[in-house]
């Protein structure tokens, strides 16, 4: 055999033919296998990047009267779909979020949802108010997009058909939690209801309320209101009805105008114990409440001191520097969380795999608390009550009112 540089392998096939393979011809061969396995991989990467996003619309009021109180729905929004897309995505693919002003109308929250479905959505997070979600969930049903609303409470939501969600609880709970409180907690007899007649929220919410606080002791009266006819006027005319009428409780179960009702009340003598819904969450409502108001109570759907690994780390993740975290946040943020898990376990973002995989959620551990539709699309969960302290919410206790 020659002896030189070159390495002869051997062959079978001697005779009819041999090659030399040269050390440099072998690193070669290796740069180019590594070269190919590299671009192999880039090219992965770049069809996971090129992939059809999943689109998902957050239909909120971003304008007019309902923008201070939603935005806080918009941040949970932003913030878990960020985070979903820092971690890698869904199934390979990036989520896409389409902001949609509904204009703080019912209307426009319908041409929202319209316009959601042109988008081709996977999925709609929305709507906050109630009455926005009801003119928006027909549209939804229609076009079979699964939706879930983080914060709207009306009973009848979920009844429009199985495409429609909440990570919420209903008013029927709180309105039996709420008048289970001002009974049971507050000992209240006689209770006077302030209620926003234009508001399907506000009138869902004094109804259960109105139908748990009953007794051979107790009584209650309504004076309503719409925001419109909200001036000077009216809040004298209850001011000189609530000093004559003499409630222990007044019972306001709208949004931040309930703090500017209880501010007048409470200017012109009224000492009566204020109590409200989870409408009382908003920054808004604090900027227009006035803290010499001795008690006062409302409901909400998550406290920051409430103690479990995903409250824990939602806390430290976004409380930083926050003098607290609305539980509309919270619960927006429960609600994209809860889709990006139906959306991982059906493997695709077609929307009926997505439908199916939602209505087969069980014990999800969402920042809010345990979420289950074992028994439809409305979760049962315990109702938390928070006292304003010198203008601050704090936690009081948990009612359960199932």
């Amino acid at each position: 055999m020659k002896q030189d540089n070159d390495t002869v392998l051997p062959s079978p096939w001697q005779g009819a033919f041999s090659f030399r393979f040269k050390p440099r011809a072998c690193a070669w061969r290796v740069w180019a296998t590594a070269l190919v396995a590299a671009c192999l991989v880039v090219s992965s990467v770049v069809r996971i990047e090129a992939a059809e996003p999943i689109r998902i619309a957050a239909i909120f009021s971003h304008t007019g009267v309902a923008s201070a109180s939603n935005i806080h729905s918009i941040t949970g929004v932003r913030e878990a779909v960020k985070e979903i897309n820092d971690k890698g995505g869904l199934i390979g693919r990036r989520v896409e979020l389409m902001e949609i002003d509904n204009k703080s109308t019912p209307i426009g929250s319908k041409v929202a949802a319209e316009k959601a479905a042109s988008m081709g959505v996977a999925a709609i997070v929305g709507c906050d108010w109630s009455s926005h979600s009801l003119a928006a969930a027909p549209v939804a049903q229609a076009r079979g997009i699964p939706m879930v609303s983080n914060v709207s409470t009306n009973d009848t939501l979920t009844s429009i058909g199985e495409c429609i969600f909440r990570v919420c609880y209903t008013d029927r709970l709180q309105g039996k939690a709420l008048a289970l409180f001002a009974s049971r907690d507050l000992k209240a007899h006689r209770a006077l209801m302030l209620v926003d007649v234009s508001s399907d929220y506000a009138i869902g919410l004094s109804s259960e309320f109105s139908r748990g606080f009953t007794g051979p002791d107790r009584t209650s009266m309504r004076r309503n209101y719409t925001m419109e006819g909200l001036d000077e006027a009216w809040l004298e005319r209850v001011a000189s009805f609530a000093k004559r009428y003499k409630p222990d409780l007044v019972f306001i179960p709208g949004y931040d105008e309930s703090a500017v009702i209880a501010a007048h009340l409470s200017r012109r003598g009224v000492t009566s114990t204020f109590l409200g819904g989870d409408g009382w969450g908003s920054d808004a409502f604090y900027r227009k409440w006035h803290k010499p108001i001795q008690d006062a109570y409302f409901s909400s759907h998550w406290g920051m001191r409430q103690d479990t690994p995903a409250s824990r780390e939602f806390i430290k993740r976004y409380g930083s520097g926050r003098r607290r975290i609305a539980d509309t946040e919270a619960l927006a943020y429960d609600a994209v969380m809860l889709l990006a898990d139906a959306v991982t376990r059906a493997g695709s973002g077609d929307r009926a795999k997505i439908l199916a995989a939602l209505a087969e959620t069980r014990s999800y551990r969402g920042v809010t608390g345990l979420i289950s539709f074992a028994e439809g699309r409305d979760p049962v969960k315990d109702v938390v009550m928070l006292a304003i302290k010198d203008g601050v919410p704090r936690y009081h206790s948990t009612v359960n009112a199932r």
